[in-house]
């Protein structure tokens, strides 16, 4: 059974709303909300003027303190109370090349990815994806993992509403991950191999600093072709090693989200 995507940012008795808006929905002291949040804040939040709601633009990384001023057929219209510039965004781009599972498990990877932090999800075909979709259900599949993202943002109060790209090949996956200043594909015989142990995989962490942009290719649930490893070694992306159990492809690309916050994160 598909996952229910939620429209508001958070469940009742646990903090402020938080709705996404464009940017030119914030006019002066003013915001004007629209399309499908209307209906969410009028007749499933219940919500009524004087209550208070969060909002961001996606894009400066602040966040808009708003008191509902009146709530009409197409539009609810906010004032400003205040703005905050701290932004909950981790000091680096994590760029999350997921190769495609099984059954409905993408949907809960982007959830809990976005959740911690990740910046870009890149869904990836590689050798071993038994999932193969034809253009029009691959575009349909983004376009829900994208609602998705978006619910898992307003629900831990991001800044922005990370994007999940169309579907790469591996081959184009890497060369798309050229641009990233660190690059990892955790590897279950990575350590078995000779390819990276857990100190070199500490290391590697130790070295991403704020600013970059960091890469990290997660297999399906067969794992990475030895060809697909060696074609990523030969693209600058650096093996490593999980630990000595081997983790599911729902877990493994999360392993290390909490890996980089905790090392990221003051």
């Amino acid at each position: 059974m598909a996952a229910r995507i939620p429209r508001a940012g958070r469940e009742r008795g646990r903090g402020m709303y938080q709705f996404f808006v464009e940017p030119g929905q914030i006019q002066g002291q003013n915001v004007v909300i629209t399309g499908n949040d209307v209906n969410h804040i009028k007749n499933v939040l219940r919500m009524k003027p004087g209550e208070e709601i969060s909002v961001s633009n996606g894009q400066d990384g602040r966040e808009y303190r708003c008191t509902l001023l009146s709530l009409e057929e197409e539009r609810v219209l906010c004032r400003i109370l205040s703005v905050k510039e701290g932004s909950t965004e981790l000091p680096v781009r994590v760029h999350l090349f997921q190769c495609l599972p099984k059954g409905d498990k993408m949907e809960l990877i982007i959830q809990k990815a976005v959740e911690l932090g990740a910046y870009e999800i890149i869904p990836v075909a590689s050798r071993r994806c038994v999932v193969k979709l034809e253009e029009k259900k691959a575009r349909a599949k983004v376009e829900r993992w994208q609602a998705i993202a978006e619910a898992a943002a307003k629900q831990s109060r991001r800044s922005i509403i990370p994007k999940v790209l169309q579907i790469l090949s591996f081959e184009k996956a890497l060369q798309k991950a050229s641009e990233a200043d660190i690059r990892l594909i955790p590897y279950e015989l990575a350590q078995e191999e000779g390819n990276a142990d857990m100190r070199h995989t500490r290391e590697l962490l130790e070295e991403i600093r704020p600013g970059q942009d960091v890469a990290v290719f997660i297999g399906p649930e067969g794992g990475f072709e030895k060809e697909e490893i060696r074609k990523a070694m030969g693209a600058g992306v650096e093996p490593i090693t999980l630990g000595k159990r081997i983790l599911r492809t729902e877990t493994a690309g999360l392993a290390v989200m909490a890996w980089i916050v905790y090392r990221m994160e003051e």
